[in-house]
Parts: structure tokens; sequence; C-alpha cells
């Protein structure tokens, strides 16, 4: 069996690889169809609620002609003291691919990913939410036609999704991202640190300012995510009233009247954004929820296919 291929970073993927996994989800948001993971069998593990992505994958999965094995937050006997290690061995003698929603270290997922010749897809740790950066660049290049030279604005705290969005952005030649995030809930450093250099190589801007002040006109899009991420807490107790002048509002659209509304879902209407965006003709947010189906099943295809 060909060696396996997995998807636990976004830094993992070459450029080729990323635009051709964005390209294939792209195809199959406009109809293409595929039986190319017949035979195979997918583990989708998920220890943390999901409702797109573990919705995605499993019926990814299956359009593709997989089978599929799901395993809920008290499966497995991880619970009952079994290593992580010892439960990764297991599972790669058993399935073809595991899609793993853990919430936790992104190590895990490595140590499984070297286990056997099981694929594993990180569809959401703690450092990064890279299947939802595949989903926002597909999104981004079914509605634009392009990815190069597009700039955004992303206001909110810089959790997973928004590393995976930096991770993902500064990728493509031209692309301006600018993250407006609360003080003391920006970026890792280090995501904000690699996002840097890849636009250095690529021409692309990426910066992270802590208000709100002073903000670019003329954008693509402005994106936010959910104030309360799942599986993380807030380390202070008036965090709300940190984060309440991050509300994305109409205002934002008065210099940027041709913008269109991104947001990972699930949305708190009245906390990161307002009804008014969210429900108005700005929004393709739920556009993008239905493209992690086409960008999970290119992901799926993708890492099935490896050197076969």
């Amino acid at each position: 069996m060909a060696s396996a291929r997995h998807l636990i970073s976004l830094t993992d993927l070459t450029d080729d690889q990323l635009r051709g996994i964005v390209a294939r989800g792209v195809a199959f948001a406009s109809g293409a169809r595929a039986n190319t993971l017949d035979g195979a069998v997918a583990g989708v593990y998920f220890r943390r609620t999901s409702t797109r992505t573990r919705t995605a994958f499993t019926a990814g999965a299956l359009r593709l002609g997989a089978q599929t094995v799901t395993f809920g937050p008290g499966d497995l006997q991880t619970n009952t003291g079994e290593t992580s290690e010892d439960t990764g061995r297991v599972l790669a003698g058993m399935l073809d691919l595991l899609v793993a929603r853990t919430a936790d270290a992104t190590a895990e997922l490595r140590t499984w990913a070297g286990t056997g010749d099981m694929s594993v897809i990180n569809a959401m740790s703690a450092e990064e939410h890279p299947t939802q950066g595949l989903t926002d660049l597909t999104t981004l290049q079914e509605h634009f036609g392009r990815v190069d030279g597009l700039r955004l604005l992303y206001v909110g705290e810089g959790n997973n999704s928004a590393a995976a969005l930096a991770l993902a952005l500064t990728r493509f030649p031209g692309t301006e991202l600018e993250l407006r995030t609360p003080p003391g809930y920006g970026l890792a450093p280090g995501i904000l640190a690699t996002a840097a250099e890849q636009a250095a190589r690529s021409g692309a801007q990426v910066a992270e300012r802590h208000h709100m002040r002073e903000l670019a006109a003329d954008l693509d899009a402005v994106y936010t995510t959910r104030w309360q991420t799942t599986g993380t807490s807030k380390p202070t107790a008036d965090w709300r009233e940190v984060f309440a002048p991050f509300q994305v509002t109409p205002a934002l659209w008065e210099t940027s009247p041709k913008a269109v509304f991104l947001h990972d879902l699930p949305a708190h209407r009245g906390e990161e954004v307002t009804a008014e965006v969210l429900d108005g003709p700005a929004s393709i947010a739920f556009t993008q929820a239905t493209h992690k189906l086409h960008s999970a099943m290119a992901v799926l295809e993708w890492c099935w296919a490896g050197d076969r």
C-alpha cells in the first residue's frame, strides 16, 4: 500500500497541493461527481460538538463511495485508560482514513499519523482548523473566481479558525489580510510569524492590530467567528467588555460597500455579529457552510489518492 497522506496543518501542503485541493473543492461545488473513495473505510472521531464539519466529512466520504465508522467523545477506550498512542495504532490497522476533531494539541494527531497507513485529517485542534481554512479558500475562489489579490478584514479572537485563515491566505500573491483582535486575544505568536514569513515569500501582506480604528476601505470580505470558541474558555471574567468593540456591524460596509461577509458558524447574533449583517445581502456565510462539504470531499480524495 502507498504511504498515507495526512492533513494536519496547512503548512504541511505545498503551494501546488493547496491550490489543487481548493480547485477540486470548487469543482465539487460546481457539480463534479466521483467515486474515488470506493472501498475505503473512514473513521469520523469527534470529541467536541460539530454540526458542519462532522456532517461534511461523513456525507463527503459517503458521496465518494467510502464507508464510515463514527465515534463520539465517550466511545473509545481512551476514556478507560488506554493511551492515545495505543488507540491510534489499533485504528490504523482497521481504517484507511481518520477524520478527528480533538480541540487538543495537534501533536496527538501527528502521533496517530505515524502509526501506520491510515491518513489522518485534522478536523480541528487547539492550534489550527485547517479544513476551515480550505473551506474559506474554496468559498473565495468560487465567489470571486480568484484568491490572489483579495483584501480581507478579520475581526475577533485569534482562534484556530483565524490561524487557519492566516496560514491559508498568505500563500496567495497580492492578498492582504488585516486581523483586528481584542487585546490579549491575538493570534499565537508562532502562527503570526509563520504567516508573515509566507507573506514575504508570496508577495502577500498580513498585519494584526488590537483596536478598530483606521480600518482599510474597499475590502473584498469581512470575516468573523463566534467569541466563544469550541473547547476553550476565556481567562478573565470581563472578556465580553474587551470583545464588545469588535462586533461586526453594518458600519463596516460604509467604506467597503461591495464586501461580502464570512463566518465559520455557528453564529451568535448580537454578539460577534449583528443579525442585520449575518442575514443581510452581503452575507455568504451559509454558502460558505455548504462549501465545507465540497472542501471535505476534496481533502478526503487528496488524502486517499496518496501515491496510488
